[in-house]
C-alpha cells in the first residue's frame, strides 16, 4: 500500500452526554451550525468511543483517512503499515495504535464533575496500561461567557462517606461547594493528572490531549435534561469503586496553577517563525504537545509520527514536491516515514503539534 507523506483527518464527531459543538459545526462550514450532543470531534483517534446505546457503532471515535478515494480507518492503516506510520520502536512498545487521544471540545454547558483512573489505578482495577492523564489547550470562549472558568481539585475536600451521600442524594450544591472555579483565557495551557475531580465550565472550545482511553466516572447524574444511564455513572462498577478513583486531598487554586498550568518555551526558531514546547516529560510521560507560530516559514524535523491541528490562521505545507493548503480547523497526520516538513504562511498561522510517548 502506498502511503501518503500526509494525512488529512476527515471530521470525527462523537456522540457525548453533553451538548455543544456550535463551533465544530462552523469550522465544518455546516450550513445551520448548532450545539447538538456531538460536541467533540475525536482527531487522529485509534481509540473507540464508549456510548451506553451505541455499542452497535463499532468504530465511534475512529479517525477515517480518504487514500486516494478509499476510506480507511487510521487504526486499520495502523494495522496494515505500522512501520511507516508509526515507526518501528513505537509499534514495538505499544502496537497498532498512537497512544494518545486527541480532541476538539466545544461546551455549551458545564460538563459533569468527573474523575478518570491513574495508571496504576487502570493497572489494577481495569486491566489496562492506560490510565486517562489529561491535558487541555485553551482555544476560545464563547462570546456570551464573561467569567470563564474549570472545577479542578478539592479546594475543600469533602470525607469520603460525606462525599458519598451527597452522591447519593445528587446534592449538587453540596458537590460543587467542594470546588472553587478556576479562572481560564484562550491560550492556557494545563494538566489534568488521574484521579483529579474536574469538570470544563460552560462555553469553552479547547484542544483535549489524553492517554487513549474512554474511562470516566461521572457524579452528577443529570445535566441539562439528560439523565446518565446507571452503567454510565461508574462505569458499571458501583459508586464505591468511583469513590475510589478520586485523589481527596486539598488544593489550592494557587496551587493549581503552580503545579498543573504549564508555561511554553521556545525551542527553535527560523527567521520570523518560532516552535514553542507545551508540553513536555517535565509534566508528563504520556505525551509531549508543541506550538509552531508560523510568519514565513519553518521546516520541522521529526523522529516521530504526529498529528497537527491548525489552531489559527492559514498557510501551506510542503512536502517534497506537494503543497497543500492549511487553514484553521484543518487537521492531519504526519506519519513516522514523511521525515522534514516545510510549513509557510505570510499571514500568520498558529499549529498544535501532539507526539507520542518515548
Amino acid at each position: 500500500m502506498k502511503i501518503p507523506e500526509i494525512l488529512f483527518l476527515e471530521p470525527n464527531r462523537v456522540w457525548r452526554t453533553y451538548p455543544g459543538g456550535k463551533k465544530l459545526d462552523i469550522l465544518e462550514g455546516v450550513e445551520n451550525p448548532k450545539d447538538s450532543h456531538f460536541p467533540e470531534d475525536w482527531i487522529g483517534s485509534t481509540t473507540r468511543a464508549v456510548n451506553k446505546g451505541r455499542e452497535h457503532l463499532t468504530e465511534e471515535g475512529l479517525s477515517q483517512i480518504n487514500n486516494n478515494g478509499n476510506t480507511i480507518s487510521l487504526k486499520d492503516l495502523c494495522e496494515k503499515e505500522p512501520l511507516s506510520i508509526l515507526g518501528s520502536e513505537h509499534f514495538e512498545k505499544y502496537g497498532a495504535n498512537t497512544q494518545f487521544l486527541l480532541k476538539f471540545l466545544d461546551s455549551a454547558i458545564r460538563l459533569h464533575i468527573q474523575c478518570h483512573p491513574t495508571i496504576p489505578f487502570a493497572q489494577k482495577f481495569l486491566n489496562s496500561n492506560s490510565g486517562k492523564t489529561e491535558a487541555y489547550v485553551i482555544l476560545g470562549i464563547r462570546e456570551e461567557v464573561k467569567q470563564p472558568y474549570i472545577y479542578m481539585g478539592f479546594q475543600h475536600p469533602p470525607k469520603k462517606e460525606d462525599f458519598k451521600r451527597m452522591i447519593v442524594d445528587q446534592d449538587t450544591s453540596a458537590i460543587l461547594a467542594c470546588f472553587e472555579k478556576i479562572p481560564i483565557k484562550p491560550g492556557d495551557v494545563f494538566m489534568v493528572p488521574g484521579g483529579m475531580p474536574h469538570a470544563i465550565g460552560e462555553g469553552v472550545f479547547m484542544i483535549e490531549i489524553m492517554e487513549p482511553t474512554d474511562f470516566a466516572v461521572r457524579i452528577e447524574f443529570e445535566r441539562c435534561g439528560y439523565v446518565l444511564p446507571e452503567e454510565s455513572r461508574f462505569m458499571n462498577k458501583g459508586i464505591d469503586f468511583a469513590l475510589s478513583m478520586f485523589d481527596y486531598s486539598a488544593i489550592s487554586i494557587e496551587d493549581i496553577k503552580k503545579n498543573f498550568f504549564c508555561e511554553s518555551s521556545v525551542l527553535e526558531t527560523q527567521n520570523k517563525s518560532a516552535e514553542y514546547v507545551l508540553i513536555d516529560d517535565d509534566k508528563t510521560s504520556c505525551f509531549k504537545v508543541k506550538r509552531l507560530k508560523i510568519k514565513d516559514r519553518f521546516i520541522k524535523e521529526s523522529d516521530s509520527f504526529y498529528i497537527g491541528v491548525v489552531s489559527s490562521g492559514s498557510g501551506e505545507i510542503r512536502i517534497k514536491d506537494e503543497v497543500f493548503q492549511l487553514k484553521q480547523g484543518i487537521k492531519f497526520f504526519v506519519p513516522y516515514k514523511t521525515g522534514s516538513v516545510e510549513f509557510i504562511s505570510k499571514s500568520g498561522m498558529e499549529i498544535i503539534i501532539t507526539f507520542p510517548p518515548k
